[in-house]
């Protein structure tokens, strides 16, 4: 019996890796939009701290003047920064979502292979098993034309 060859078995194969590739792009996005996440985390708890620090005791007996100044500048400095992290944020969650809707596609057409590869090789078991009922019945009627041709010899010998 001949073995199932699925005749666009490079075209699954070539799918399979547009799949892979996609798969891979939205991770190297999503792991860009985490470090830009940790990066405006780390921002946030710059200004938190710097501010606790300030009211923790800066604020009691003589006002230093160039320090609030300082933290002032530190403050606006970090919430541009942060403004920028945003921005960056925000086309790299656009670039996610395209690759998503890629990578949704790329598995919509690697399904539709595999489904057609189903199919084929459905068919192709379906021929099989028709073959070897068709080999069965010629071995059963072999059979049986041997047992007639036994019987009717044994019909003609015991005649003589």
């Amino acid at each position: 019996m001949s073995a199932f060859r699925f005749q666009l078995e490079g075209v699954l194969r070539h799918r399979k890796n547009i799949e892979r590739d996609r798969q891979r792009q939205v991770a190297v996005i999503q792991g860009q939009l985490n470090q830009l996440q940790g990066e405006l985390r780390r921002l946030d708890q710059s200004v938190q701290e710097a501010t606790g620090e300030l009211r923790g005791g800066r604020l009691i007996g003589k006002l230093d003047m160039s320090y609030l100044a300082a933290h002032r500048r530190f403050v606006a400095a970090t919430q541009r920064k942060a403004m920028t992290v945003v921005q960056r944020m925000a086309l790299l969650q656009r670039d996610l979502d395209e690759s998503r809707k890629a990578l949704g596609e790329a598995a919509k057409q690697r399904k539709v292979m595999e489904k057609l590869r189903e199919r084929y090789f459905q068919r192709w078991q379906e021929a099989m098993n028709k073959k070897e009922m068709e080999a069965m019945d010629e071995i059963g009627m072999q059979l049986s034309y041997q047992e007639l041709a036994a019987e009717a010899m044994r019909e003609g010998g015991d005649e003589a």
